[in-house]
């Protein structure tokens, strides 16, 4: 089964930035022990503070994978373009975040993307990429 995993803007500095809310543990070290704990998944991993290299990517990859897990960061409380490319492709998508979202600021709370996508895991940490993941593997 084949899983892009997109993250979005300043979550390269995972383990380094407020590691309050978003742990220390930098997402490529996750990625391996997603990796290893499922070798059966073919997972890849795409990192960008660029909504269009989102978009584009997005654009590239939804007609033929099996899913795609997005954490769009901040790009999902303001972006409609990112909204319709979801909408826009076949592969369905998991909308994750690391913190609980809604225990946050209130802007934090309105997700443009939600509403497009298979469903959304918020508040477990780096592992609602986990949940996410097995989720498609269940399916």
């Amino acid at each position: 089964m084949a899983i892009l995993i997109i993250n979005g803007p300043n979550l390269n500095l995972l383990g380094k930035r407020e590691k309050q809310i978003y742990g220390n543990q930098s997402f490529e070290e996750y990625l391996q022990d997603l990796q290893k704990k499922y070798p059966k998944a073919n997972l890849d991993y795409f990192q960008s503070n660029s909504e269009s290299e989102i978009i584009n990517k997005i654009h590239e990859v939804g007609f033929s994978i099996d899913g795609i897990i997005i954490n769009a960061g901040a790009f999902t409380h303001t972006s409609v373009a990112l909204r319709d490319a979801i909408a826009g492709v076949t592969s369905p998508v998991i909308e994750v975040h690391i913190s609980n979202v809604h225990a946050r600021e209130e802007f934090r709370r309105n997700s443009y993307l939600s509403a497009v996508c298979k469903g959304i895991i918020v508040g477990f940490g780096l592992d609602s990429y986990r949940l996410a993941l097995e989720n498609f593997l269940n399916s």
